[in-house]
């Protein structure tokens, strides 16, 4: 599991998290594998590329997860 840490930000978008984390090489790449319906928030799946993540949130892409402090 991924811990990222919002620092004083209310929220990250998406595909900006699953950049940052390097779980994607970029956003643009991002992007299109959530289009696809590979990424889930909550344990729903997650269509919107810029979906507000925030504190206390679960993310999970390609079999990792990444809780949201």
């Amino acid at each position: 599991m991924i811990e990222f840490d919002l620092d004083e930000h209310d929220y990250i978008e998406l595909h900006s998290l699953l950049k940052v984390t390097g779980l994607c090489d970029s956003g643009g790449v991002a992007k299109l594998l959530i289009a696809d319906g590979l990424a889930k928030v909550e344990g729903v799946v997650e269509l919107r590329k810029r979906c507000k993540i925030r504190t206390g949130q679960m993310v999970e892409f390609n079999d990792q997860q990444v809780l949201i402090r």
